[in-house]
């Protein structure tokens, strides 16, 4: 299929099958995915690229990010991660670019005693699920990483988490999904009535929430970027995640000698950089790896992920519009989902049949019938109330 103009279809063209609310690395992915099997996909975006993925670390991590509490979301992160491989090179061969994706592993460090025993409590649990988590002590971690500090406790490898960078990802999808025939129509969409196609799909981040009414709320993260001195590659390889007196902080290298340092959670919704964390950020970070106190800090900046009640994503159906899908509450997760939040809101297009995996991230988890004593959500029109 030959790719399309990126200007807006004229009145006379053909209903679009697919309207993709959304020019993040979801919706991109989406649009690739329906475009590559004879969709007719229009994806609208004022801003393509500028929302959260813009200031993501790119950490594709389901066993690190495997939490208390959340089985079902880490199935569905370990189900995408082990999409990713396929998913990186199909992305390359449609588009020859490069997108940072790299294999290495992560290392899970604590710096104290007090931050390795909360981490250990972490590890048990990662381990008690199945998950490819070996403890390493402190000399067998410099072994693999020389730079990392000699007061570091104790830590452990997850080989299976690795990274791609969100900076090369999101021109990538924008590529291969216009050279799929995808239309990129640059205009914002304020309504649900704004959109004429088939089948809409939501994948607008924390903007769902006012097109849909779903409970998709803003989290701040600050994060850092930092680049190794006359140009060399970072002094380590694997991505570092840990604690470093108290304070969680990861460190992302790049081969072009960017390390990106993150980041905060923050209940809010002002995307203002503060000295405050920029302050703590370093501090986990130099303590963990001291040779980045030579580094330049080039850039800090702050973004909004899209967050939900239970922190899993909401994908499918809104309730009473099987034409409107939600792609969206990723929260800190947006990147290592990409590939099966795709293929699964793919197939739902195509089929009109949710697959089993979306069953715990259906839309109408959050509708709770009145006769049940709680609140009532419905629909009406192009809103909820």
């Amino acid at each position: 299929m030959t790719g399309r103009s990126e200007s807006a279809p004229s009145s006379d063209r053909v209903r679009p099958d697919v309207a993709v609310v959304g020019a993040g690395p979801i919706g991109l992915a989406i649009a690739w995915r329906c475009a590559a099997r004879g969709l007719r996909v229009v994806v609208h975006d004022p801003a393509p690229g500028s929302g959260a993925s813009a200031v993501a670390a790119g950490m594709l991590a389901p066993v690190a990010e495997a939490y208390f509490g959340e089985r079902q979301l880490t199935e569905l992160l370990l189900a995408s991660a082990a999409r990713w491989p396929t998913f990186a090179a199909e992305l390359t061969e449609a588009t020859g670019a490069d997108i940072g994706y790299r294999t290495e592993g992560t290392l899970l460090v604590g710096l104290t005693g007090d931050d390795l025993a909360e981490a250990g409590r972490l590890w048990a649990y990662q381990q008690g699920l199945g998950l490819p988590v070996t403890l390493l002590r402190p000399t067998e971690l410099r072994d693999r990483e020389p730079a990392l500090a000699p007061r570091v406790r104790g830590g452990a490898l997850a080989p299976t988490d690795h990274q791609v960078d969100p900076r090369l990802l999101l021109p990538a999808l924008r590529t291969a999904a216009q050279r799929a025939g995808a239309v990129l129509v640059p205009q914002a969409v304020r309504l649900l009535s704004d959109v004429d196609a088939r089948v809409t799909v939501v994948a607008a981040g924390c903007g769902a929430a006012a097109l849909t009414g779903l409970p998709v709320r803003p989290v701040k993260g600050q994060i850092l970027r930092l680049r190794a001195p006359d140009g060399v590659a970072p002094g380590f390889r694997h991505v570092i995640r840990g604690y470093a007196d108290g304070e969680p902080v990861y460190l992302v290298p790049r081969a072009d000698g960017e390390v990106v340092l993150g980041a905060t959670v923050e209940e809010r919704s002002d995307t203002t950089v503060t000295a405050g964390a920029v302050q703590r950020l370093l501090r986990a970070g130099v303590d963990l790896l001291p040779e980045l106190a030579e580094y330049d800090l080039v850039e800090a900046v702050a973004g909004l992920r899209p967050g939900t009640p239970d922190n899993a994503p909401i994908l499918g159906p809104l309730p009473g519009r099987p034409d409107v899908l939600a792609a969206t509450g990723h929260h800190r997760h947006g990147i290592v989902l990409t590939p099966i939040t795709a293929d699964l809101i793919t197939d739902l297009v195509l089929t009109g049949v949710p697959d089993p995996l979306l069953a715990p991230f259906l839309p109408d988890r959050f509708v709770v019938a009145a006769d049940s004593g709680g609140p009532e959500t419905t629909m009406e029109g192009d809103r909820w109330s």
